[in-house]
């Protein structure tokens, strides 16, 4: 694995190629902030740690922050206007293409913008050539992250991140305060348990729907909820999943789901809770802090400005940010 110093030169010689990899926008890299402990967000999902078999430093930094690690490297391809591509290269440098499946899919990629406004959880189809496609997973202007995760075959699972730019005026939106419910759809949401830098939290989430519990979830992507949470200021990223899972004899269909999870600093983190009931799948966002230290993320300038590019812009026909999924 390179170091973020390493990475920085490899990362400009690439820009040629990510300037095209998204149809309405520019993709840059920021340089990766420094090593801290990295967490572990599942055995079988996302990033996940390993052995001092390559560089120190670079393995103690968490998930999403880089765009090359443990030899795989994110690089996006060139694709038509509202259109996402990309491909994952291993350490032999050919593209690959042998995933393992992981929650009933091969791929998933999380995007959101750098204000932790706009999130979405797609998955993309692989081309016979290795090229994983979307169609518009990015809407309004502004700088967006994309998190790809996936479990290369042979390999161990990985969280890969890179930025793309859309250019166009937009105000960055402050990130919401710290709340123990949230509301989408007519569905309240109500977080139980605090997050603990370097510990094991358990935290509990309560769904209900019109002041009724919800006892009928239905499984989504082989679970009753996923839950990703990012840290505020670099995106540090973690997925990680239930307690149990469906069929299993224990898990029940709500209105309870269960997370142990474990964030890897002191500091702001929003999560963002996916669940399914009656066919359609749900956002739930919360913001939460760590040791009770942090607080909302710098959003940047607090009038419009503008992100230039080559790049035409559009939006596909989407409006403000929020979240979705397919």
């Amino acid at each position: 694995m390179n170091t973020a110093t390493k990475l920085s030169g490899f990362a400009l010689g690439l820009a040629a190629v990510f300037g095209a990899a998204y149809g309405v926008g520019q993709l840059t890299d920021p340089v990766a902030p420094a090593a801290e402990t990295r967490h572990d967000t599942t055995a079988a999902h996302g990033s996940a740690p390993h052995d001092e078999t390559g560089s120190e430093a670079a393995s103690q930094i968490p998930g999403g922050l880089l765009v090359s690690d443990r030899g795989y490297t994110l690089a996006p391809v060139s694709a038509p206007p509202g259109e996402f591509a990309f491909r994952i290269t291993g350490p032999d440098g050919q593209t690959v293409t042998a995933f393992d499946e992981a929650h009933d899919k091969r791929m998933h990629l999380i995007v959101t913008r750098r204000d932790l406004s706009g999130f979405r959880h797609v998955h993309p189809e692989m081309a016979a050539d290795g090229t994983w496609r979307v169609a518009a997973p990015f809407r309004d202007p502004g700088t967006w992250r994309a998190f790809a995760d996936f479990i290369p075959t042979g390999g161990e699972a990985l969280t890969l991140g890179v930025d793309v730019d859309l250019p166009g005026t937009f105000t960055p939106r402050q990130v919401p305060a710290p709340a123990r419910t949230a509301s989408v759809d007519g569905y309240t949401v109500a977080l139980d348990g605090d997050l603990r830098p370097g510990a094991t939290a358990r935290l509990t989430l309560t769904i209900s729907r019109d002041g009724v519990p919800v006892v009928d979830l239905q499984p989504y992507l082989g679970a009753y909820g996923h839950l990703v949470a990012l840290r505020s200021g670099d995106l540090a990223y973690l997925h990680v999943h239930p307690d149990g899972e469906p069929g299993d004899g224990r898990s029940e269909p709500g209105p309870q789901v269960t997370f142990h999870t474990e964030v890897p600093s002191a500091g702001t983190y929003r999560l963002f809770l996916d669940f399914q009931h009656a066919g359609t799948v749900r956002t739930a966002e919360f913001t939460l802090t760590a040791a009770g230290v942090g607080g909302p993320a710098p959003g940047g300038p607090a009038t419009p400005y503008e992100l230039t590019s080559p790049a035409t812009t559009t939006t596909d026909g989407h409006g403000d940010p929020g979240h979705g999924h397919d």
